[in-house]
């Protein structure tokens, strides 16, 4: 009769270790993939574009002359040329690539977008002076135009605009690693893990 007893018992206490590691098991699941979805969520809040946008101005004169019968005679046009420019650097972190490892509890950034300039001028022409022999064309607009965006992309490089738009996106992708941090994960890119946004940003070699 004791002997009935005591596996009775038995068999109840397994039975409960057996719920209780069940449980637990269940809950480290459901604590899993809870994380794993704020993650994702996290990546899909920062999958968005990032634009800086930057405005510049310039003066151009232009000059051009058309010359006959050996240069003696020459038909010039001129125009001063005031452009008023918006430039935008912009990271479209929808095309950012990244992979997740749930069993190492690892994000890593496989590739960041390029940078885009883009530039829109507003160009305004004044003092114009032409002559029937020698008018403004198309190829003389083609040319200013040409000559405008040149010079704003040299103004670009030498401005803060650049430097500006990527302390946006590292700004941005810091978001995944605040979270990652907080859940125990680690965030990885160009092989190295990343543990603060500066050493971030230093690796963020765009």
């Amino acid at each position: 009769m004791l002997k009935r007893i005591l596996i009775g018992v038995g068999v109840v206490v397994i039975g409960l270790l057996l719920f209780k590691y069940c449980d637990f098991k269940k809950e480290k699941e459901d604590e899993f993939d809870y994380n794993t979805n704020l993650i994702q969520q996290q990546i899909l809040n920062v999958g968005k574009l990032v634009v800086t946008e930057g405005h510049f101005s310039e003066v151009i004169t232009y000059k051009n002359s058309n010359k006959y019968f050996l240069d003696m005679i020459s038909f010039e046009k001129k125009a001063i040329v005031i452009v008023n420019a918006k430039v935008t650097v912009a990271y479209d972190l929808h095309q950012m690539k990244y992979d997740i490892d749930e069993k190492n509890k690892t994000i890593t950034i496989l590739s960041i977008p390029k940078e885009e300039i883009s530039i829109y001028p507003d160009i305004q022409y004044y003092d114009v002076e032409q002559s029937k022999l020698n008018e403004f064309t198309g190829a003389d607009y083609n040319k200013i135009n040409k000559t405008v965006r040149a010079n704003l992309a040299k103004k670009v490089d030498k401005s803060t605009l650049k430097s500006n738009a990527k302390n946006r996106l590292v700004s941005e992708i810091s978001k995944m690693l605040i979270l990652t941090n907080s859940l125990g994960w680690k965030l990885q890119y160009n092989g190295e893990v990343i543990e603060t946004e500066s050493q971030l940003k230093q690796d963020l070699k765009l």
